[in-house]
């Protein structure tokens, strides 16, 4: 499967969500998975602190059917802050409250 266009990846992604469904885990590590693609091919990440979890959650479960509005959500969230720490830092903490953790912040670490 291509991987070449924001698009592409994002179909990408949804499969790779599709072909492994299960929430422990999974979701953070392709999310961490997707921003590194984002990266490789488009020099982009994902803001991960600008995804509201209920629209990023409702969207996911919607996109084995409709991708359009996945790809809209996570298109705003676009940064070109491919090295920033915080950016990127954030993003796990964020990754760990979708799936409903919230013992830990990687500041606190």
């Amino acid at each position: 499967m291509p991987q070449s266009t924001y698009n592409e990846i994002i179909e990408k992604y949804v499969e790779m969500n599709i072909a492994h469904p299960f929430r422990e885990a999974n979701g953070r590590t392709t999310r961490i998975w997707l921003d590194l693609i984002l990266k490789k091919e488009l020099n982009l990440v994902v803001d991960w602190n600008k995804v509201d979890k209920g629209d990023y959650l409702l969207a996911m479960e919607r996109s084995p059917i409709k991708d359009t509005e996945i790809k809209e959500i996570l298109k705003q969230s676009l940064t070109d802050k491919v090295e920033d720490r915080e950016v990127y830092m954030k993003g796990i903490d964020n990754s760990y409250l979708y799936e409903g953790y919230l013992t830990y912040k990687t500041e606190d670490l």
